[in-house]
């Protein structure tokens, strides 16, 4: 009974990876249909809004499972709420990709991104998807060094999103108002997405040591070993 206990908090694990390799791929795909005006690619990406959903149900059932049936304790516990937190952040991260692949198929002939502005648009899909993919692995070995990490790298994308703004406000700003309000939009999504890739980090940290860091917050009940 407990060996399968034990192989049911594993596969809660492995289930968080799954799903970070779904949104990394749907970043990637967004970016590359809003880049290239493919409807047929933004579509694509707007149907794995179900698989996502149903990622995310499958886990917390098991999560549920686990607390009616086993009542966990200590860091068995903690594996079980930290689950039923990565999951929401992984749903979260393919939400904001699907409402980068939507910003493609609404403006579908034009493109979203003029030229000039492409090249930080592109840079922030590579970050964010090498974030998603970084969580992915930290979740399958829990390592607590490259959830630190993450939080270092994410800074990037905060500059990214910063000088997208300035060129936004600049005076040479030429595209009108309607392609500003896209791309801000748009920048708000990719600096999101990477703060929930950092949020999934964080609470692998809080998984493994019993450590709050950052502003997550962690019930009173889910204490340390």
């Amino acid at each position: 009974m407990r060996e399968g206990y034990h192989l049911r908090l594993a596969e809660l694990g492995e289930h968080g990876s799954s799903m970070c390799q779904v949104a990394s791929d749907a970043l990637r795909d967004a970016t590359q249909a809003l880049l290239d005006a493919d409807l047929a690619l933004a579509e694509q990406v707007i149907a794995s809004d179900v698989q996502l959903d149903d990622m995310r149900a499958n886990a917390e059932k098991v999560a549920v499972e686990l607390l009616a049936l086993e009542a966990p304790v200590a860091r068995d516990l903690r594996i079980v709420v930290s689950a039923l937190w990565i999951v929401a952040d992984l749903q979260r991260m393919g939400a904001l990709a699907i409402h980068v692949a939507k910003a493609a198929r609404r403006r579908h002939p034009a493109h979203v991104i003029p030229a000039d502005v492409r090249p930080i648009v592109e840079r922030m899909g590579r970050v964010g998807v090498h974030l998603a993919d970084q969580a992915g692995v930290v979740l399958r070995t829990r390592d607590v060094e490259l959830a630190r990490q993450l939080e270092v790298e994410d800074d990037l994308m905060d500059d990214l999103q910063r000088d997208l703004y300035n060129y936004l406000l600049a005076p040479t700003w030429r595209h009108g108002v309607a392609p500003a309000v896209d791309i801000s939009l748009l920048a708000r999504f990719y600096e999101r997405f990477a703060d929930h890739a950092v949020s999934i980090a964080r609470r692998t940290v809080y998984l493994v040591t019993g450590e709050n860091v950052g502003g997550d917050t962690t019930p009173a009940f889910a204490a340390r070993d």
